[in-house]
């Protein structure tokens, strides 16, 4: 019900934002830059979708090998301690829990076309445990709070970006974004935890402080390193890993004695069909997006937020950063424009620039992780997952402000 609600708020706004922007200026152009927000955008839900088709198809076709291989039952056994608390309505020792952790793990390498076939298998396979099939279910709920908080731990396409956008130092972003992106998981994981009444034992305990403590020793680790040095290191270690979780399914389906070659092929079979069921949900999120973006609502929003400000004396150099922040929940292709846009108009180097970059890391895409994911297995009634997403993305996005003035200065 959330997500339609939104949805119609988005079409609602943009409409009156326009009709006072004819009133005003007796122009009616913009509802012909809002109509062709729609065609655009529609078009490009679909060209995303069926994107998706190729990357779907090679990491279900991995993660196949690694199901018959019995590496995704390891993982499974070998998590279930921790997962089996906080996924608590999900059986002892599911191969579920495998899949759990190989999206969460590609997330933290900032690996998000990797990240996502594996949450879809996780999905359905909770799906498959859902009493109720329209309705998202607690563990469902609790995974994807984990995916749109985002926790990433080697942003390897914003160092990239900042890169080409001629920034001195492009990895001096990399502390604040870690930083940032560790509350708004730790926010999302908490909340949703506390309304699901899940129990904070010592396994829990100490798997968070555990938890604290690697990223405290990341943190510590990179900040001995040389500037020029760290993206260069983070982009390797992302590439190793990666490739080094493709052979280890590999030879887990060779000493199983599994035809690989034919395992993956049946997995990559559904890469086809996940991406075609994902393509009506991307395109409802995208269109809506697009015409709110077109009305001009999510500048009226900004200039909102930077007269309340003002008039509250508070330092306001964040607000032309904002837009990235807004935009992340609902799109992440629109949030890494807008943060293109920060870096250009006011520098890579610069506080805004900076600042945009931290917003692009520190949270994921909210609404689009619900559409894709829901949306694959037909869930309709979202219950709580939007607030606890956003309260997860508040918290990202006020670190991030935080440690933009803590390390950058104005």
């Amino acid at each position: 019900m959330a997500l339609n609600w939104i949805w119609i708020a988005f079409f609602l706004i943009a409409f009156v934002i326009a009709v006072v922007h004819l009133i005003a200026t007796g122009d009616a152009g913009i509802f012909q830059e809002m109509m062709d927000s729609t065609f655009s955008s529609a078009k490009t839900g679909f060209e995303i979708s069926i994107g998706l088709t190729g990357v779907l198809s090679l990491w279900l076709g991995i993660m196949k090998i690694g199901e018959k291989g019995g590496l995704v039952n390891a993982l499974a056994r070998m998590l279930s301690p921790v997962f089996r608390r906080l996924f608590p309505d999900l059986p002892k020792n599911d191969p579920v829990y495998g899949s759990i952790f190989m999206n969460l793990a590609a997330n933290m390498l900032g690996l998000d076309n990797a990240a996502t076939p594996m949450g879809l298998k996780a999905m359905e396979r909770m799906q498959e445990l859902n009493a109720k099939k329209d309705t998202a279910s607690n563990p469902m709920i609790m995974f994807l709070v984990l995916n749109t908080s985002g926790l990433t731990i080697i942003p390897v396409s914003i160092l990239v970006y900042r890169a080409q956008m001629g920034a001195a130092q492009p990895a001096d972003v990399f502390l604040p974004i870690l930083i940032a992106t560790f509350f708004s998981t730790m926010v999302g994981l908490l909340a949703t935890a506390l309304i699901q009444h899940i129990r904070f034992d010592k396994v829990l305990i100490l798997f968070l402080g555990g938890m604290s403590l690697a990223v405290a020793l990341i943190i510590w680790g990179f900040m001995s390193l040389p500037p020029v040095r760290i993206g260069t290191l983070s982009t390797s270690v992302a590439n190793v890993l990666l490739f080094v979780v493709i052979i280890g399914f590999i030879l887990s389906g060779i000493f199983a004695r599994v035809n690989v070659y034919e395992a993956f092929v049946e997995g990559a079979k559904d890469g086809f069909t996940t991406a075609v069921r994902i393509i009506p949900y991307m395109i409802a999120t995208l269109v809506g997006i697009g015409v709110f973006r077109a009305s001009g609502a999510m500048d009226a929003l900004t200039d909102g937020i930077a007269w309340i400000v003002d008039k509250c004396g508070i330092d306001s150099s964040f607000v032309p950063a904002l837009p990235t922040a807004f935009m992340k929940p609902l799109s992440g292709g629109g949030a890494r424009g807008l943060m293109i846009d920060a870096m250009t108009t006011y520098g890579a180097d610069s506080f805004v620039g900076r600042l945009a970059c931290l917003f692009q890391g520190s949270t994921d895409t909210t609404f689009y992780i619900l559409a894709v994911y829901f949306g694959s297995v037909g869930i309709r009634n979202t219950r709580y997952s939007v607030l606890c997403g956003l309260l997860a993305d508040f918290a990202g996005i006020l670190t991030a402000i935080f440690m933009a003035y803590l390390f950058f200065g104005v």
